[in-house]
């Protein structure tokens, strides 16, 4: 298997989820006395929360190259970015570095095809529900992605960053979320939603959803597996 690198701190508790998962999958996988050698370069969320209110994508490449770059030169054979906004400035960041990145985006969208869906909510960040990015290759795919009204955006948008983003869960804040979930799936005909925010899956644990959700770490987590025995 080879090298993997984790540009992580996009939060803090989403990367402690991508670590475990990784792992432990790997050690089931491949036999009780493995576990697999990776590096984590972990960076600060809300810097690029600011580049990216700014609009300043060239010093957010710049700033995620440098953390690519460390893992690289930790050994890194493949990298992914642990975090859905950072995805924002994915095409620049592949085009300068030398190892293969895994977009989380385009695994997810792959996902999405596989499972022959044509209509899917969309919630994450700010950045994630509003800007192209994200919606991007599911639009030129034949697929519709839904995103929440305005004053939802600003709802999630806030408890991502006041609350989630420092491993704060609290029962209301998920209520409120599932309503919102809700009211898309009756509302807007939604067949799944994209938890595109990599917290939004501690917020959900054990939760049933009023629709099928489609975790963006668990759909990363199976393509980087690919990636790293190819």
């Amino acid at each position: 298997m080879k090298k993997l690198g984790l540009v992580g701190g996009t939060g803090p508790e989403s990367t402690l989820l991508y670590y475990r998962k990784f792992v432990y999958e790997a050690n089931k996988r491949t036999g009780d006395n493995f576990f697999p050698n990776l590096t984590i370069e972990s960076i600060n969320v809300y810097d690029v929360l600011v580049m990216c209110g700014r609009k300043d994508y060239e010093a957010l490449t710049k700033y995620l190259e440098k953390a690519i770059g460390n893992l690289v030169a930790a050994g890194a054979e493949v990298v992914a970015l642990t975090g859905n906004t950072p995805h924002i400035v994915f095409d620049e960041l592949q085009a300068r570095t030398m190892v293969p990145l895994v977009s989380i985006i385009e695994s997810t969208c792959s996902e999405v095809q596989t499972l022959g869906l044509k209509k899917v909510g969309l919630v994450g960040t700010r950045f994630t529900m509003e800007a192209d990015f994200f919606k991007r290759p599911f639009t030129e795919s034949g697929i519709q992605v839904v995103v929440p009204h305005a004053d939802e955006i600003d709802y999630i948008a806030d408890k991502i960053h006041d609350e989630l983003e420092r491993g704060i869960i609290k029962p209301q804040t998920r209520d409120t979320f599932t309503t919102i979930i809700e009211r898309m799936y009756q509302d807007e005909g939604i067949e799944a939603i994209i938890l595109g925010c990599t917290e939004l899956p501690l917020l959900f644990g054990g939760t049933e959803l009023p629709v099928r959700a489609l975790d963006t770490v668990d759909i990363h987590v199976e393509v980087l597996f690919k990636a790293l025995q190819q």
